[in-house]
């Protein structure tokens, strides 16, 4: 099971860190072009969301793999799956339901990765 979790936990922190440095780096503008739901957030708010991402990635691996407070890792996992919670609330009252499926594999996904790490799974 530790192979698995870990399989997991580096695939969830390479998407959240590439999508959080995209909300970061990427203007307001472009990012409503592509992703359209930042359109009802300020940009303020959407940097946030990336940095928060970007951190939930290297809250995935970084504490488990130097061992430096490891139960880290899944309370980064448990905050992960918050906000991917409240990303499908976004998409599902925006009507963007061809978005939802992502965000609630993302969900359950992180999931995984906290109930495995929090010693749920033995």
């Amino acid at each position: 099971m530790s192979l698995v979790l870990w399989l997991l936990q580096l695939v969830l922190a390479l998407l959240f860190a590439g999508v959080g440095f995209i909300k970061i780096t990427q203007s307001q503008t472009r990012l409503q072009q592509t992703l359209r739901w930042p359109e009802d957030y300020s940009a303020g708010t959407v940097k946030l969301i990336g940095v928060l991402e970007v951190l939930g990635a290297v809250g995935l691996v970084v504490p488990q793999a130097t061992g430096l407070l490891p139960v880290l890792t899944p309370v980064a996992a448990t905050a992960l799956a918050v906000l991917m919670a409240l990303a499908v609330l976004v998409h599902v009252r925006r009507g963007e339901r061809s978005r939802i499926p992502l965000g609630v594999i993302l969900l359950v996904l992180s999931l995984v990765v906290a109930l495995g790490r929090f010693g749920v799974f033995g």
